[in-house]
């Protein structure tokens, strides 16, 4: 009997960590947004891209997604100005930053992820690397 209990909880714990997420990736390089979503859609998660920051906000405010992916840096204003915007109507929403420098970034990203749910990435990564991020 506990056998077959410790089994249907395993294999309920392995729904949960393969569920899919709905993604929202930000990034002014096209094709990095491009190569992210092929590769989350591939795992089943539902993704919806952005080209920048303000561009990002609208669609989060249309698709509210469990997880936003945005780049640190880009043209407009940053991916961390982009998260505090989001915050204000989900402050728990999960993050992850991705950047070619995050060391630039280390005392602002050091503080994000005190107080949230905080992944990083730095470019360029691996598909394992972003896979686990999500899990």
């Amino acid at each position: 009997m506990l056998q077959r209990w410790g089994m249907d909880v395993l294999s309920a714990e392995l729904e949960r960590s393969t569920a899919p997420l709905r993604v929202l990736v930000v990034d002014d390089n096209e094709q990095i947004v491009s190569v992210i979503q092929v590769l989350l859609e591939l795992e089943g998660h539902e993704v919806r891209t952005a080209a920048g920051m303000e561009e990002g906000y609208v669609t989060y405010l249309q698709f509210r997604p469990d997880v936003v992916l945005t780049d640190i840096q880009m043209p407009e204003e940053e991916g961390l100005e982009l998260m505090r915007r989001i915050r204000v109507h989900d402050p728990k929403i999960k993050t992850i930053y991705m950047s070619g420098d995050l060391g630039r970034f280390r005392s602002l990203l050091e503080e994000e992820q005190k107080r949230y749910k905080v992944g990083l990435l730095q470019k360029p990564f691996s598909t394992a690397e972003l896979i686990r991020l999500l899990s």
